[in-house]
């Protein structure tokens, strides 16, 4: 119940566990393995529910084993498939806490490195030695494959500072030569591209769209006006939680990953007034303290992964052309917005939470109202 389930879905998942439990033999002391699970499932006593000869379907069995195989966990009665370790895994759980300790880095930056080096060993680790074995050309050849598949040149910039600093590391530990010397990436000019996001009346268009009643327009709604008002990313609107709010103050402390620290903002009325509605309309009632979940059980909180494709979809409904059209485009648009309200950078940076302003010049690269009026500018007058 505490997940969400309703009461329908509740009798019917104790009526799968009362099937199932007659058909297996809890007594003994050994762990019960998933093959046991698909057997019993098939060999369960059957209720009178329907003839005795009538066909069972495929979804109907995959949602009793599913069902059995939660409850069994439940209990702790369940054997879990262990997966080998590979044989790089120390090396990579090595470089994560040199990363985090050492090193100071984010946590998101520490799980892309992660994810990046598993993926790379993954794919090149030799069958005979170790990562003595691999060498520059195999490091260059995946940095060649990643690019036929469509990575930008940035995105392979950052996946070859990722591998450098990697053997870099595995070079003072003595696990391989070094080749960190040798991994070049594509160059990246200061200040190349352009802001990519909406511009501001496409935002005010998008944030009309959720005028609905449905709970799913209550938190969508929220949640896109925390995206474009105070410019965050998405997993800082993710990591909200209920405490964060300060009603009395009028206030909200967002947590910022990168710099280690959380941030306090004013409590726009417009945003409060979303999330109140959220809250007393919407929010389910569950023991979860993020401020943002699901809809649907089982209740659990919201990931980033699942914040972007609420405005992409949306931005396609409404035709809106923008290159990007995930979470992070409304935070381009929220810093352009402040550029043409005449805010400085300074202002602008600690609003986006940089902390730099050449982090914050990525974003207000181009005033393009700015430039409109210095084209229609009739120089002769000036002559």
């Amino acid at each position: 119940m505490q997940q969400g389930y309703p009461r329908a879905s509740l009798r019917k998942i104790a009526w799968v566990l009362l099937a199932f439990s007659q058909s297996l033999d809890l007594s003994q002391t050994k762990r019960i393995t998933r093959e046991e699970i698909a057997f019993a499932v098939d060999h369960r006593i059957r209720f009178a529910r329907r003839p005795e000869h009538a066909l069972e379907s495929r979804s109907s069995r995959l949602l009793f084993i599913h069902i059995a195989t939660a409850w069994l966990r439940f209990l702790g009665y369940l054997e879990e498939n262990l997966v080998e370790r590979q044989p790089f895994a120390h090396m990579v759980d090595d470089f994560s806490y040199f990363m985090a300790e050492e090193r100071g880095l984010s946590a998101a930056t520490i799980t892309f490195r992660r994810e990046q080096v598993t993926h790379f060993l993954d794919m090149t680790w030799p069958a005979k030695g170790g990562l003595n074995a691999i060498t520059i050309q195999d490091v260059n050849a995946y940095l060649a494959q990643q690019g036929n598949r469509g990575w930008s040149r940035r995105s392979l910039h950052t996946l070859a500072d990722a591998l450098r600093s990697f053997f870099r590391y595995a070079w003072s530990q003595g696990w391989a030569g070094n080749i960190a010397a040798a991994i070049t990436s594509p160059r990246i000019y200061a200040q190349e591209g352009l802001p990519i996001g909406p511009r501001w009346d496409e935002v005010q268009q998008l944030i009309g769209c959720f005028a609905g009643n449905s709970a799913v327009d209550l938190r969508d709604r929220a949640i896109v006006l925390l995206l474009a008002v105070y410019g965050l990313r998405r997993s800082e609107v993710a990591r909200l939680r209920l405490e964060d709010l300060d009603w009395t103050g009028e206030k909200v402390y967002v947590t910022r990953p990168k710099q280690r620290c959380t941030q306090q903002y004013p409590l726009d009325p417009v945003v409060g007034d979303a999330i109140v509605r959220y809250l007393k309309e919407a929010r389910p009632r569950c023991v979860y303290r993020q401020l943002f979940l699901s809809l649907d059980a089982p209740i659990r909180p919201l990931l980033p992964g699942c914040i972007s494709p609420i405005v992409r979809s949306r931005l396609t409904a409404l035709g809106i052309q923008t290159p990007r059209r995930g979470a992070h485009c409304l935070r381009h648009a929220c810093a352009r917005q402040l550029l043409a309200g005449g805010f400085s950078l300074k202002q602008i940076g600690d609003q986006l939470g940089h902390r730099s302003a050449a982090a914050t010049r990525a974003y207000v690269k181009v005033d393009l109202d700015g430039l409109r009026q210095v084209a229609e500018l009739n120089l002769e007058a000036l002559l």
